[in-house]
């Protein structure tokens, strides 16, 4: 991958480089995205992929494991005062204590998509996200299988990049009505078990299009301006931390299916292109 933002000046209009200790975090995540890619794309497809059932039945495979510990591994050494949290690992034994005292913390999803991954589907991301107190900060979504990347940080903007091509501006659309609009989502059975299926059901109704093309990538494709709406109602800090400043930074708005901020304690998600959010939190609580 390239650096992490295009020089001052180039053909892309991006800024200035932020401060060097904001850029500094974003090119450890772009770099821990590296060593990510380097570990889970080999294991994708491989006939030897170790597959287990966690406690709550979903599947965590070899890779997800491997892709977590590279990246602990890393953050312990470049930022030994930062808290870790990580979908397989959990929180880091001084992840408490080091928050407390300069409320920064990574959020780590070493696989998102793990069944696609599985099952040999290519939609599978490494997230990776720095929260600095109660505001995701830093978002790097990495999609090897795809050969794409994105990834933001606070007032610098939100990227992406195809294979070997040069980095682009991750900008939302400009729909302004819901009757022309495209909504993502991921699966329909979780709108029914979280009591919400009439709301999705309206919401589906009043769009131009639905399709579900789930997990990260449906909230890369509101930040690229693909998709105007993506939600879904239950979530996991880890399944929603990195993508919260990418679709912000490409203009976008991020909060939870029922309005309230997306932070620190993520547990749904609601992306939209900010011209329709309010039509969308009309008709999904309606």
């Amino acid at each position: 991958m390239s650096e992490p933002y295009p020089r001052s000046g180039s053909a892309s209009g991006a800024p200035p480089p932020l401060a060097p200790d904001r850029a500094d975090d974003l090119a450890l995540a772009l770099a821990m995205a590296d060593a990510a890619d380097a570990i889970s794309l080999p294991r994708f497809g491989a006939t030897d992929l170790q597959v287990t059932a966690k406690p709550d039945l979903t599947p965590v495979s070899d890779a997800d494991l491997a892709v977590e510990r590279a990246i602990r591994s890393m953050l312990e050494t470049a930022r030994p005062g930062d808290a870790i949290v990580g979908e397989e690992f959990g929180e880091s034994a001084a992840a408490a204590r080091t928050a407390d005292v300069n409320g920064r913390r990574w959020v780590l999803d070493p696989i998102d998509g793990t069944k696609n991954f599985v099952r040999g589907v290519p939609v599978w991301a490494t997230l990776i996200a720095l929260f600095d107190g109660d505001q995701a900060v830093v978002g790097v979504v990495s999609a090897p299988a795809l050969a794409r990347r994105w990834w933001a940080a606070s007032g610098l903007g939100a990227f992406k990049q195809f294979a070997s091509e040069p980095p682009g501006r991750c900008r939302v659309s400009g729909v302004a009505d819901l009757a022309d609009a495209s909504l993502s989502y991921s699966e329909l059975a979780e709108w029914r078990l979280a009591g919400r299926d009439r709301g999705f059901a309206r919401l589906a109704e009043s769009c131009w299009r639905t399709r579900a093309y789930g997990d990260f990538y449906s909230y890369m494709l509101v930040a690229e301006g693909a998709v105007d709406v993506a939600a879904e109602p239950e979530l996991s800090l880890w399944d929603v931390a990195a993508l919260i400043p990418i679709v912000i930074e490409a203009g976008g708005r991020f909060t939870a299916i029922d309005g309230q901020p997306s932070g620190g304690t993520a547990s749904s998600a609601l992306a939209t292109n900010r011209l329709l959010h309010g039509q969308v939190l009309a008709v999904l609580n309606g």
